[in-house]
Formats: C-alpha cells, sequence, structure tokens
C-alpha cells in the first residue's frame, strides 16, 4: 500500500505541474487581486480535483467515457466559460489603457467570487474527469478496498495540488507590488486573456 501511495504521490505532482487553464486564472487572480483572492481561486480550484475524484471514485465521471453526448456538452460548456473570462479580462485590459473610465473591475474581486472561479474553471473540464477516472483506478494495490482506497487517494490529489499552487501564489503575491503597476497589470490582463480563450478554443474544437 505504501508503495502505490508514494507512486501516486509523484504522479501526481508531476500533474499539478502541467499548466492549464486552472494555472492561469489562479496567477491572473494571485498578481491582479493579491495572495488572499488568488489562495481563495486555489481552493476553488482544489475542491473541482476533489469532486472529480469523489466523481470517479463512485464511477460519475465514467458517464464521461461512455456517453460522446455528455462529454461533448461539459466540453462545450467549459469552452465557452474560458471564452467569456478570456474576452472579460481583455475587456478589463482595454478598460485599463483608458483612465477615464474608472478602476477595472479586476481591482475588487470577492474572494467568494474567486474561489467559484477556480471551482467552476476546474469542474467545467471534462478532461479532467477522464483523467480521474483512469488515473485513480491504476494506483489501488490488489487486493485494497476499492472505494475506501480511490476515497483516500482523491483527497490526497487535492492535497499535493494545493501544495504546488501554494509557493506560486505567494511568489505572485510577492511579485506584486511591480505587477501591480497599471502598464504591467494591462499586459498581464492582456496575456492571460489572450490564453484564456486560446485554452477555450482548442477545448471546444479537439475531438
Amino acid at each position: 500500500m505504501m508503495t502505490s501511495v508514494v507512486a501516486f504521490v509523484g504522479a501526481a505532482f508531476l500533474i499539478a505541474m502541467a499548466p492549464g487553464p486552472s494555472t492561469v486564472v489562479i496567477l491572473r487572480r494571485a498578481v491582479v487581486n493579491g495572495r488572499r483572492t488568488g489562495m481563495a481561486t486555489v481552493l476553488g480550484n482544489e475542491c473541482g480535483v476533489l469532486l472529480w475524484g469523489l466523481a470517479a471514485a463512485f464511477g460519475l465521471s465514467a458517464v464521461l467515457l461512455a456517453s460522446q453526448v455528455a462529454y461533448d456538452v461539459t466540453r462545450i460548456a467549459g469552452a465557452a466559460m474560458l471564452v467569456w473570462m478570456g474576452a472579460r479580462a481583455l475587456w478589463q485590459a482595454r478598460r485599463a489603457g483608458q483612465p477615464d473610465q474608472g478602476p477595472a473591475e479586476t481591482a475588487a474581486v470577492s474572494l467568494r467570487r474567486a474561489y467559484w472561479q477556480g471551482l467552476v474553471t476546474n469542474f467545467a473540464n471534462p478532461k479532467a474527469g477522464v483523467f480521474a477516472v483512469s488515473f485513480l483506478p491504476q494506483f489501488v494495490p490488489h487486493g485494497a478496498p476499492v472505494l475506501p482506497t480511490l476515497l483516500a487517494f482523491s483527497v490526497i490529489w487535492a492535497v499535493v495540488d494545493l501544495i504546488w499552487y501554494l509557493p506560486l501564489v505567494w511568489l505572485a503575491g510577492r511579485a506584486g507590488g511591480v505587477l501591480q503597476r497599471q502598464s504591467v497589470r494591462r499586459r498581464m490582463e492582456q496575456v492571460s486573456g489572450v490564453l484564456l480563450v486560446g485554452l477555450g478554443v482548442r477545448l471546444a474544437t479537439e475531438s
């Protein structure tokens, strides 16, 4: 059992390190709105990770593998959400270049909104569900109780993901003094907006 846990933790770290929509959203919130908002986004993301793990444990995410329609509906909805978030970031970048328009909306994002943004970004990605249902069972040792082991691995997966994002948010907050300058912040919004729109289009068009 211990060998399986060690192998799973190592694999989970490699997965967490792979950049994706969640990374873009978390870093954007940490840079633009500070560490607390970034951490709220991380917590939302980890709840999404945990939910996918629990869905895999109870067999719910297997529906995404069995039904092309269910997968496509989730994929298109997630893609639309990413494109909307990217377009919003680009709009905020445009407003940042117009002093007479007042402060950008990103200057005042509640922790609750940041949490939900992290949660929805993760849970609206059907690839996470497919990955969970194919990834977690590989580490269940022969003869171990399947459901309790999968539940334990789901929690470990979320904790490992949290450990990875903590220093990223801390570093982003550390550099906040420079990154909060209007010109730098505008560029950050532009880059994150383009990345989110690109990720959304890619998710919508891939099979």
